[in-house]
């Protein structure tokens, strides 16, 4: 998930002179992101998982239901990073998955490239400290790539891979290059401003970044210099481990709801809420998920567990949430601050032994490392994912999850809160808004809050990539209804599957290799969330129109053809 707080001036003070002081003063940005979330895990998006912290913004700033990101993790990061598109940045693929024929192509490095300048490094130029707390997943490991730490930020805690064991410092991967790499456990690499740091084992990582990231903060707010503040948790990324006093009250209840009755309750409660449209169709079974009913009551009873733990993850974020918040009401910043929540990508849908998605050699280095038990649920000793049929469900009245370019991949939760909306009468407060917006266009609404201007085509003597990110301050500020107008369409691919978004509409292609048809098709994704819908036969001149701005973009942007029957999954660890 993602979170971002800009501090503004304050309206009033007792001296002229404080008054235009403040009004000077730049706004402080807190940009906090969540990991693997699904549109319908959190309070505030319809849950029957409680998020008062998030709740508090969506009652404070404008809940997004039409945010689209990328379906995996580092791809979105990139964007958000530089309002540019991935494949401009090296992020058209990533460290986990590389189709063969793309390695060593401009655009498929895996890490982000310095074809584009990020918000940090312009944020820091202004005069702003700038923080990083959790996971980087944008390159600085062996693959190649830059560290925070240059790439602008003056302060930074966390890991540089997609994530780790959230109670020490083992790795949540096998290294798949050692001939006796799934025979062991191998340590994740923490830093601390650059330096090697010794993670103590037993602390949650909710807890850990959360704790780092408030001293970052405490730090700057003591020189009275204003800060950008990114706040990565790896919660709720697998491995799916959490404090177990969340754990419990959960359990009963998703042993008596199962795969279908979650996914059922949750498309109600969007629609309920209007989160998602009135004539949304409730999805059909996906049939790559399991039946809850072909599972055993001993299966049953683990994956009500691991399905609880989930959730207790999603809550131990919005109570770290809840620290940082009542931190900056405390310190007298909340009231200048912008708010920006958002999740990644979808929820993770990989089960290492699922004869589809699954990977023979993950699924023997977690059966021979970790605890298989009940018991051990949670714990630093299990290593589990919530799999294909937990992450279909909660989704609600989506489709498809992570790595997946459906709107239950994509589509994720976003919410703003303009700067003083948290104490003044902010015009949209509890507004619930299907503008289309993208990943891309927060970097953009960021600077256009902090009055910097993009220096486009060239930074510091470095070509770079001109965004094409859209800032949505205009609509924040209500002197606009929407984002982007038609006109402003954007498109993305990875794996070979591609899409376009045009206002309400997308088309959109997914090889056989991901389940898909290999055939285009256009949705209507505010009216029918579910793209249980095609509209091609209906709306033939739009459907043309919108392939051909897509087949335009792939040529322009030299993206490879990815073989129909490729798998990534397969691919994962070669």
């Amino acid at each position: 998930m993602i979170y971002i707080l800009i501090t503004a001036a304050s309206l009033f003070s007792c001296g002229q002179t404080k008054t235009n002081e403040k009004q000077n003063q730049k706004p402080n940005i807190l940009l906090l992101v969540g990991d693997d979330i699904a549109f319908g895990d959190l309070g505030a998006f319809g849950s029957e998982i409680p998020t008062p912290n998030m709740n508090r913004l969506a009652d404070a700033g404008v809940r997004f239901t039409n945010f689209h990101a990328s379906p995996v993790c580092s791809v979105t990061r990139s964007m958000l990073m530089t309002g540019c598109n991935n494949i401009e940045i090296g992020l058209g693929a990533f460290d986990y998955s590389f189709y063969p024929p793309t390695k060593g192509l401009s655009g498929y490095e895996g890490y982000m490239t310095k074809n584009a300048v990020a918000i940090s490094e312009l944020l820091n130029d202004a005069g702003y400290d700038v923080y990083k707390s959790g996971k980087w997943h944008l390159g600085g490991e062996a693959l190649g790539g830059h560290p925070p730490l240059e790439w602008g930020f003056t302060k930074e805690f966390g890991i540089l891979s997609g994530g780790s064991n959230h109670w020490n410092d083992l790795a949540m991967t096998p290294d798949f290059g050692d001939p006796n790499g799934l025979n062991v456990k191998r340590k994740e690499h923490f830093t601390l401003n650059g330096k090697h740091f010794e993670r103590p084992n037993g602390v949650y990582s909710g807890e850990l970044y959360t704790e780092h990231m408030l001293n970052f903060i405490k730090e700057g707010h003591a020189e009275n210099k204003p800060w950008f503040a990114y706040m990565a948790f790896t919660t709720a990324h697998f491995p799916i481990q959490a404090p177990a006093n969340l754990i419990d009250k959960y359990y009963q209840q998703y042993l008596k709801l199962g795969y279908a009755g979650l996914k059922k309750s949750r498309y109600h409660s969007l629609k309920e809420k209007g989160l998602i449209t009135e004539t949304a169709i409730e999805p059909t079974f996906n049939d790559i998920t399991h039946k809850w009913e072909s599972l055993s009551q001993k299966e049953k009873e683990i994956q009500a567990r691991v399905m609880a733990t989930y959730a207790a993850m999603i809550e131990d974020q919005d109570q770290r949430t809840g620290q940082i918040l009542d931190y900056l009401k405390e310190s007298g910043q909340l009231d200048n601050t912008l708010v920006i929540y958002l999740t990644d990508n979808g929820p993770e849908g990989f089960e290492a032994t699922h004869p589809k998605t699954g990977n023979p050699e993950m699924a023997k280095w977690l059966e021979t490392q970790f605890d298989q038990s009940f018991e051990s649920i949670g714990t630093a000793e299990s290593e589990r994912t919530i799999g294909v049929s937990w992450a279909n469900a909660a989704t609600g009245g989506l489709q498809w999850w992570k790595w997946f370019i459906g709107e239950g991949g994509i589509r994720v939760p976003m919410m703003i809160v303009p700067p003083g909306a948290f104490s003044n009468n902010y015009e949209r407060a509890g507004e619930i808004s299907n503008a289309v917006i993208s990943v891309k266009d927060l970097p953009m609404t960021i600077l256009d809050y902090a009055g910097i201007t993009h220096p486009n085509t060239e930074y510091k003597g470095r070509k770079i990539k001109t965004p094409t990110g859209i800032s949505a301050k205009p609509f924040l500020d209500k002197t606009s209804e929407i984002v982007r107008n038609e006109d402003q369409w954007y498109a993305f691919e990875l794996f070979g599957n591609g899409y376009l978004m045009q206002g309400d509409f997308k088309v959109i292609k997914v090889r056989p290799g991901m389940f898909g048809d290999g055939k285009w098709h256009l949705y209507n994704v505010v009216a029918d969330p579910s793209e249980m819908n095609p509209l091609e036969t209906e709306m033939p001149e739009k459907f043309q129109a919108m392939k051909k701005l897509y087949t335009a973009y792939a040529s322009s942007n030299n993206i490879m053809e990815v073989d129909s029957q490729w798998n990534p999954f397969k691919a994962a660890s070669e």
